[in-house]
């Protein structure tokens, strides 16, 4: 007996979940070994590896979900960008500094393409009109300033691409500083992904999102915030190559 489309689509979403919450699941352990081991060292290379494909995959399937599951529609547009981080903090360290080609491009349209519908939701929010599309998390309090905060790391991304494009390329330190960054608020949208948006679904009764499951993501973002300024201000760099 062939199965019905229904069928196939249940088994398919089915296979997604698993994927989405697996590769999820791996790029945390293989994020946080990444974000603690020495830089530049076999660990962190193996890691970051680990990671940048595992969090390929949980964005791939997120946006899966987010398109066959009714009233998941951000998630389109935050699995893109989860894909978009870590693709982008890749790429910076495999390109030969100083030079940019087709991917710099790509990743610049896809940024400003990601910034529109945020920006438009953060304008009707704060002014209070309605939203274009419906939520399963209602938009308020920490879910909001999340919104907010999410739609100003937009912009500064796609403003980095577009510099990357004007300059020709990128090197030194801020080459490092923006695969530091990419990685760090990857591996933040990770834990997002799994203490605001998954583990709330496994508690019992309705589902509830408060203050408390946003703390996981306050790590990452402290880490982000040391390698912001080791790398930019002090000479890490200069004495971590001769190291």
């Amino acid at each position: 007996m062939i199965p019905s489309p229904a069928a196939w689509l249940r088994e398919a979403t089915t296979l997604a979940f698993v994927l989405h919450i697996g590769g999820g699941t791996i790029g945390l352990v293989s994020g946080t070994i990444a974000a603690f081991a020495r830089k530049g060292g076999p660990l962190h290379r193996a890691a970051g590896t680990v990671f940048v494909l595992s969090m390929l995959v949980m964005a791939l399937f997120a946006v899966w979900l987010a398109i066959t599951i009714p009233g998941q529609l951000v998630n389109v547009f935050i699995g893109t960008f989860a894909f978009y981080l870590v693709a982008t903090a890749w790429m910076t360290v495999r390109r030969k500094e100083g030079s940019i080609g087709a991917p710099e491009f790509i990743a610049l349209l896809v940024a400003l393409t990601l910034c529109l519908p945020f920006a438009v939701l953060a304008f009707q929010l704060a002014v209070g009109a309605q939203p274009f599309f419906k939520s399963a998390v209602p938009l308020r309090g920490p879910v909001l300033i999340a919104l907010y905060a999410f739609t100003s790391v937009i912009v500064i991304a796609a403003g980095g691409d577009a510099k990357i494009v004007l300059a020709g390329g990128i090197s030194g330190a801020p080459r490092i500083a923006r695969h530091l960054w990419r990685m760090c608020l990857g591996l933040t949208l990770a834990a997002g992904s799994a203490f605001t948006n998954g583990l709330p679904r496994l508690l019992p009764g309705p589902m509830h999102v408060t203050a408390i499951f946003f703390v996981p993501q306050f790590l990452p973002l402290i880490l982000l915030i040391f390698w912001m300024i080791r790398v930019r201000f002090t000479n890490w760099l200069k004495q971590d190559a001769i190291a």
